[in-house]
Formats: structure tokens, C-alpha cells, sequence
């Protein structure tokens, strides 16, 4: 399993309006190849910082799978106009403590 973690900065005023677009923009991701689960945690302390987890199979779920997809200009359509600046996706891996 690979987690995808983005921090997410959302133009000043544009919250309540990125929310109700992410949450129609969610049934895109939730039937891509190698989906798992994905949440949108808002932050406590920044106006309009987000964090954006997903879960995906494998890394080729999301770098290929997705992020080639046509599913996906529909998804940069719907959401990435909120952005600024624009986030930077990273990739992490459980690291297996004994």
C-alpha cells in the first residue's frame, strides 16, 4: 500500500466553494484502478490548508493509472483552480517497526 499525502493551499475565500467541489470530485478518485481510501483533513491553525490523504495499491495506481487517465483532466478541471500555490504530491511507504 502507498499513502499519497499533499498539502493543500486553497485561495483565501474559496473554502466553503473547494470543500462542495472536493466532495463531487471524490467519485472520480473512488473508482480508479488501485484506489483504497482517501481523506481531506482541513488544518486548525491556517485558514485554507488542507491535507489530503490517499491510499493506493501500488505507486503505478496513482502516478500511471490515475494521473493519466482522462478521469483526471476532470478531476484538475474540477479542483485545481483553488490551488496557490500549487501542491506538491509525495509518496510514502510503511515502514515496518518490530
Amino acid at each position: 500500500m502507498i499513502l499519497e499525502a499533499v498539502m493543500l493551499q486553497v485561495k483565501q475565500g474559496m473554502e466553503k466553494e473547494y470543500e462542495e467541489a472536493f466532495n463531487k470530485a471524490s467519485e472520480i478518485i473512488l473508482s480508479m484502478k488501485g484506489y483504497i481510501s482517501h481523506e481531506l483533513q482541513r488544518c486548525m491553525e491556517v485558514e485554507g490548508k488542507y491535507l489530503l490523504l490517499v491510499k493506493w495499491e501500488t505507486l503505478e495506481d496513482h502516478t500511471v493509472g490515475f494521473r493519466q487517465s482522462k478521469e483526471y483532466q476532470e478531476w484538475k478541471k474540477q479542483l485545481h483552480h483553488f490551488y496557490d500555490p500549487f501542491p506538491t504530491v509525495e509518496h510514502f511507504e510503511k515502514v515496518h517497526l518490530s
